[in-house]
């Protein structure tokens, strides 16, 4: 640690958030190493590749440039003699889907159509719960974030990810009736965006009148052109972009997650403003920030509910009790003292907050 102050510090890190945030030139290069050590595991690259003459990948924020040999932030994607390989395409994925029966444990579920009934009968099939039926969970495996407190850590081994062709898994779609939802998450969907495109294109032309909503659950850092099409199926559909907006701060996002999340609240912006009035009964969009002890603090959580706030302080947001997981295994569950106040900066701005993961806080300290 830079200051040798007490509290809760992950070995991953050995930083406090009062250094990550204010001795950021001092704190990079113990950040930079955090995500090098870990991503050297699974064969990624410690940083987005910027190779001169290189191929370039815009499907996310990190716009990576692979020189010959080099793979993409997400490992999805390399530069083979000068050609790129991908292990995803429209066609063809790598991902694990499963029937998820409802009410799951969507992060949108306490207000969505799934889980209440919100919508009916236009989005929804019963106006309660719908129990009986179920959403189809899509883990896209590669992400274009490095959380070091990553729940869902199976995600970086592309290389043994079954891979499985759009017709397949509309096939399954279609021929089942209790679906209601499609959810994409991982991962996260930005670097398989075209599959998930794709797919939820084709299964709503196929039966263009059935209840199907199309859900992305995603860091937000994807391409903009392909975050508004995603957007436009969650709004037609009567579905849901959740943005989990990690950090406010610059260099916390950085410290937990490896690269800026910046482009994830401009593409929020830019969805809110387009379609969040056209559809304010169903919310087309909420925001969710999980609670890394010592970390996302009510510093973190009031930026963010701000910046929600500016735009509409009616903005679903939820706060997720955080458990140990990956890299930051050796701390706790969110403090309750934490979660307590979390909750009161986020309520200073926002009519709607709910607390996710509520279980969880029977095993959390004070």
């Amino acid at each position: 640690m830079l200051c040798g102050r007490s509290g809760y510090v992950s070995e991953s890190l050995r930083l406090c958030a009062n250094c990550i945030r204010g001795r950021p030139e001092e704190a990079e290069p113990l950040i930079f190493e955090a995500h090098r050590r870990v991503r050297s595991r699974y064969g990624l690259p410690p940083a987005p590749p910027k190779a001169k003459n290189g191929i370039p990948c815009n499907l996310c924020a990190n716009e990576c440039v692979m020189g010959e040999g080099e793979k993409g932030y997400c490992g999805l994607r390399m530069n083979v003699k000068g050609r790129l390989s991908t292990l995803s395409k429209p066609s063809e994925a790598v991902l694990h889907a499963y029937k998820d029966p409802h009410v799951t444990n969507c992060c949108a579920a306490w207000f969505c159509p799934a889980g209440t009934g919100l919508g009916y009968p236009k989005y929804a099939v019963r106006p309660e719960a719908e129990r009986g039926y179920a959403n189809l969970a899509v883990f896209f495996y590669g992400c274009n974030f490095n959380c070091l407190f990553c729940q869902n850590w199976s995600h970086k081994e592309v290389e043994v990810a079954p891979r499985i062709s759009v017709e397949r898994l509309a096939e399954r779609i279609l021929r089942d009736p209790t679906y209601t939802c499609i959810c994409f998450f991982g991962g996260s969907p930005e670097p398989q965006l075209p599959f998930a495109l794709h797919l939820s294109r084709l299964v709503r032309e196929s039966q263009p009148k059935r209840i199907l909503r199309i859900c992305f659950e995603w860091n937000g850092c994807g391409h903009p052109k392909l975050v508004r099409q995603a957007a436009e199926l969650a709004y037609e559909s009567g579905g849901n972009l959740k943005f989990d907006l990690k950090a406010f701060t610059p260099m916390m996002s950085y410290a937990l997650s490896g690269v800026s999340n910046r482009r994830a609240y401009e593409n929020f912006e830019a969805v809110y403003r387009e379609f969040y009035e056209r559809r304010r009964e169903v919310p087309v969009l909420t925001a969710t920030t999980l609670l890394v002890p010592g970390y996302v603090d009510e510093v973190e959580v009031e930026g963010i509910a701000r910046f929600l706030a500016e735009l509409d302080r009616d903005i679903p947001y939820s706060l997720l009790v955080f458990h140990p997981d990956f890299e930051m295994a050796d701390l706790p569950v969110t403090p309750r003292s934490q979660v307590e106040k979390c909750y009161q900066a986020a309520r200073r701005h926002l009519n709607r907050v709910n607390i996710g993961n509520l279980h969880l806080l029977s095993f959390a300290p004070p």
